[in-house]
């Protein structure tokens, strides 16, 4: 059932399914996306489980948050929607942008079981070319501004997002491609050995947006963790690979499910 309730004064948008008497299970989906990328998640574990699905604010139906968030802002909006929904102890399964929120928050609460699909966490070393667009960016838009006034500078500004900005970024609100900038070069590798939660890491092997070298960096720096990855599949394993990928996850949360379930 689809459900929505204030946080902070952000309406925040949710789906929640499966046994209400169950471990609750909280999923996080990826940047971009919405509670609906991550049904077939919430499809394998809807028999024995309490499963809530997220719509993280700027996406899906939930509002953008009033200020520029990082990382930990997002970690604290989860902490205080279980404090709501009076939930204690769940499990966590965040995919990409929904991983890297996962990491932080169970670096600080209390978590039952941790789940990180294809998870962003890790800051990947920068090529000169990625310094020397970054910097001529920045450059372009003071000058700009300067020597064109801010209406044409504006306009010049956009036109140099669309044509060297990610699709993920062009589609955003400028506030959210604010908070995009700012999450995505947030570090987490220090904080990953504070995670005292069973981590079950799942990858795609050729998945580019958040490669296999983050997934092995993330094993060797969470203390309770194990990886399974998937040949073939790239950031969403979970779809590219959906009958192994529930395999694994109902294995991980066997103790939580109706042992009948095929």
């Amino acid at each position: 059932m689809e459900k929505e309730i204030e946080i902070q004064g952000i309406k925040v948008n949710y789906n929640e399914t499966g046994n209400p008497d169950g471990s609750p299970v909280i999923l996080l989906h990826g940047w971009g996306c919405n509670f609906t990328t991550v049904r077939s998640i919430a499809a394998s574990l809807e028999d024995g489980m309490r499963v809530i699905s997220i719509d993280l604010p700027g996406h899906g139906k939930s509002e953008e948050p009033k200020n520029v968030w990082g990382t930990k802002d997002f970690a604290n909006l989860i902490k205080l929607f279980c404090r709501e929904l009076n939930i204690t102890n769940p499990s966590l399964i965040g995919h990409s942008f929904g991983g890297r929120t996962s990491i932080f928050y169970a670096s600080e609460n209390p978590v039952n079981k941790l789940v990180l699909v294809d998870s962003a966490g890790v800051t990947p070393r920068r090529s000169l070319k990625y310094y020397y667009k970054v910097y001529s960016y920045k450059v372009l838009k003071k000058l700009s501004l300067i020597f064109l006034g801010e209406e044409k500078g504006r306009k010049l500004i956009e036109k140099s997002l669309k044509t060297h900005g990610s699709a993920d970024y062009q589609a955003a609100s400028p506030k959210m491609r604010a908070i995009m900038s700012k999450c995505v070069n947030e570090d987490l590798r220090n904080i990953m050995p504070q995670i005292k939660a069973p981590t079950l890491l799942v990858w795609g092997e050729e998945d580019t947006a958040t490669p296999l070298s983050d997934a092995k960096i993330m094993e060797n720096k969470i203390p309770d963790t194990g990886l399974v990855s998937f040949p073939n599949c790239g950031h969403y394993s979970f779809l590219d690979n959906p009958y192994q990928f529930k395999a694994v996850i109902r294995s991980f949360f066997k103790n939580e499910l109706t042992p009948s379930f095929p």
